[in-house]
């Protein structure tokens, strides 16, 4: 090989070592910000922030209140009207006895609901179904179908 060439490899091997050492990877700082910083404080109402939230806390948000709560300030679901006497409350908290057997079952284990994505009015058919024992499935059909929410750590 001429003196030329071998400068030509040499000068593509180079290339090539700096493309793959600059190659994105999975570090910390990319990691923290593909999570969510959940606040004890805060209002979540999506599907990924309460179940982070629940994962987290092992309880709903402050902003979620149970059907017995909201039927005491007035609710009247066929009106829809939750946030005329619970501003910015969404339905959640209230036991769910899981009848069709579509969730895996254990001794001891209760299951819960709540509304995902409630913006006022009627309620919608997204819910989140979590257990004492900390696992938790979404719904997007009212208890049609179920898939399992993973904990994002």
């Amino acid at each position: 090989m001429n003196k030329k060439t071998i400068l030509s490899l040499v000068f593509l091997l180079a290339v090539s070592i700096n493309f793959f050492i600059n190659q994105p990877s999975n570090t910390p700082n990319q990691i923290q910000q593909t999570q969510i910083n959940i606040d004890k404080n805060g209002v979540y109402t999506s599907k990924k922030e309460v179940a982070s939230y629940v994962f987290y806390y092992k309880h709903l948000p402050n902003n979620y209140i149970t059907k017995k709560e909201a039927l005491k300030l007035g609710w009247q679901a066929n009106k829809g009207n939750l946030w005329e006497v619970a501003k910015g409350k969404s339905i959640g908290g209230d036991v769910f006895r899981n009848f069709e057997r579509k969730l895996p079952e254990a001794k001891g284990r209760i299951w819960r609901e709540a509304d995902i994505d409630y913006k006022g009015g009627k309620r919608g058919a997204k819910r989140i179904v979590f257990s004492n024992d900390g696992l938790i499935f979404y719904t997007a059909d009212h208890y049609e179908s179920f898939e399992q929410v993973k904990n994002e750590k």
